[in-house]
């Protein structure tokens, strides 16, 4: 029998990567990445991708696969990752995913649930009535519908709001009651799953310091570099938290102050959704790392737990 897969899930700027890069060593294992957004190349800072260093310590999968315009999807996501696991398993070591895609997280474990396909008809309606109304009222239609969907998709994420409401239109059915077929799911992995929390307040003024240092790192110069390039602007990587606002910044639709500001805020309610998202699995065991000294600890910790 292989090897349980270990997961290591939690919202932003928690510290999953460094802590999981240390579990790794300690385990022999390789990494695949729970990351909707550094599956994109060239969107290093603004992603919070693992250093070159902390890659050349342990293996990591799923980072650097496709253009930042390029469609990207959950079903995508499992194909990827499958081959890597196969292929880490045959080298005899373990493996480990690792990040807050909660999306990627059920689409790995538990499969892609029985959903209708996509309609081109209904797509381009909803895509006219957001470029004519904005993300805010094409969300706000979602909310009508299916508030728990609302609840942990942002407005800016246009894919997945048009996602959601093409299954309402076509089945009269939210996309989260559909979901609920992965409660009966058996997993396609044996895996264990570890959270990593810490009090609000604490994780919040790490995503503001992160913020920071990701502006000091070059984030701007990321980012008008993506446009240089010809990226649009409204393709979905480009829309995401931490490239959006500064876009508007560059385009002179806000200062930069603003645009920080922005930023800190869309991070901090990104991190909400991931936990309420996550909090909902009740196959994840959680750990407040606020509780421990050093990296080293809680390291142990994991590996004490049940034997990992």
């Amino acid at each position: 029998m292989k090897s349980p897969l270990i997961c290591i899930v939690g919202p932003t700027a928690v510290g999953k990567t460094e802590i999981a890069i240390q579990l790794a060593q300690h385990l022999d294992a390789e990494i695949v990445s729970l990351d909707s957004r550094q599956i994109y190349r060239e969107m290093d800072i603004g992603t919070a991708k693992p250093t070159p260093d902390q890659r050349g310590a342990v293996p990591h999968h799923l980072i650097d696969c496709v253009d930042v315009d390029q469609p990207f999807s959950v079903a995508e996501y499992q194909r990827l990752a499958d081959v890597a696991i196969t292929e880490i398993w045959e080298r005899g070591k373990r493996t480990m995913a690792v990040g807050g895609a909660g999306l990627y997280f059920r689409g790995l474990i538990d499969g892609l649930f029985d959903g209708p396909g996509a309609d081109a008809e209904i797509r381009s309606k909803l895509q006219r009535e957001a470029e004519e109304h904005g993300n805010v009222a094409l969300h706000e239609q979602l909310r009508r519908c299916d508030p728990e969907t609302a609840d942990r998709v942002h407005p800016n994420n246009r894919v997945k709001v048009i996602r959601a409401l093409e299954v309402y239109e076509l089945t009269g059915k939210p996309i989260s009651a559909l979901q609920q077929q992965w409660k009966r799911n058996k997993p396609r992995y044996p895996f264990r799953a570890f959270g990593l929390n810490m009090p609000r307040e604490m994780l919040y003024r790490r995503i503001e310091d992160r913020v920071e240092e990701m502006v000091e790192a070059g984030l701007i110069a990321e980012v008008k570099g993506l446009l240089d390039q010809g990226y649009p602007r409204s393709c979905v990587a480009m829309q995401s938290f931490g490239y959006k606002e500064l876009i508007e910044y560059l385009d002179g639709k806000r200062t930069l102050d603003e645009g920080i500001a922005l930023l800190k805020q869309n991070t901090r309610r990104f991190a909400k959704r991931q936990l309420t998202w996550f909090c909902n699995d009740l196959r994840i065991e959680w750990l407040d790392i606020s509780q421990f000294s050093s990296i080293d600890r809680i390291v142990d910790n994991l590996l004490a737990k049940n034997s990992v």
